[in-house]
């Protein structure tokens, strides 16, 4: 019997609002999943890079060590990364994870590392002749001031990241990549499209909650602007 003319599905129509209705569980749980190894390496890689980008403000010579080996971590295929940390984790998502931290590290030390550098240095003498010791100036004076190029950095690591989470289809571990992959290789046109399209506007979305908080943690730029 031939498919009703009405039939997306059978078509294997690009756009199908049939394979929304009936796949919806599926699309949740890969969106679930993506949004899960994202936000775990992007907050590691943060945990990772800010004590680096410290270490290598306060100690000059550190730096370009620092910047050379995230540098050269960020160089590294996505595919090779994931083939050298296969020994290490196998095939699981602390293996996308561990990819995507070391991916992250580049963009987040260079920017925390510019931000710190940006802190006129008569601030930092003001704030010591106050009686701020090391750790609280870094914490109330140099952290504050360098945020809008920390965030900046991390706006750019999560959209990275939201990208890079679709290679860990090959290790089965990609969220909405897991579909992609499998829906190039059926020739499946409406999951391809779908699957991309929300990759899209997870990474919109992404990024315009962070430039909120940005916003909000620092408002002294919206006054220096107006």
């Amino acid at each position: 019997m031939a498919a009703p003319p009405d039939d997306c599905l059978a078509h294997n129509d690009w756009i199908c609002g049939e394979y929304l209705s009936t796949r919806r569980e599926i699309l949740t749980d890969a969106v679930l999943q993506h949004l899960q190894l994202t936000s775990v390496s992007v907050l590691i890689g943060l945990a990772i890079a800010l004590p680096l980008a410290v270490v290598a403000r306060r100690w000059g010579w550190a730096a370009a060590p620092v910047l050379a080996l995230t540098t050269v971590l960020y160089t590294i295929p996505s595919l090779a990364m994931f083939s050298l940390l296969l020994p290490l984790y196998g095939l699981s998502a602390t293996l996308v994870v561990a990819g995507l931290v070391l991916y992250s590290l580049t963009l987040l030390v260079r920017n925390i590392l510019a931000g710190l550098r940006a802190v006129p240095e008569d601030t930092r003498q003001a704030a010591r002749g106050m009686g701020y010791g090391p750790v609280r100036l870094l914490l109330t004076v140099e952290l504050p001031l360098a945020l809008p190029a920390a965030m900046a950095g991390l706006r750019i690591a999560t959209v990275s990241a939201i990208s890079l989470v679709t290679v860990g289809a090959i290790v089965g571990y990609g969220g909405l990549g897991n579909l992609i992959y499998s829906g190039m290789n059926t020739y499946f046109k409406a999951q391809v499209l779908t699957a991309s399209v929300l990759c899209v506007i997870i990474a919109i979305l992404a990024d315009v909650l962070l430039l909120g908080v940005q916003r909000l943690l620092t408002p002294w730029t919206r006054t220096a602007r107006g």
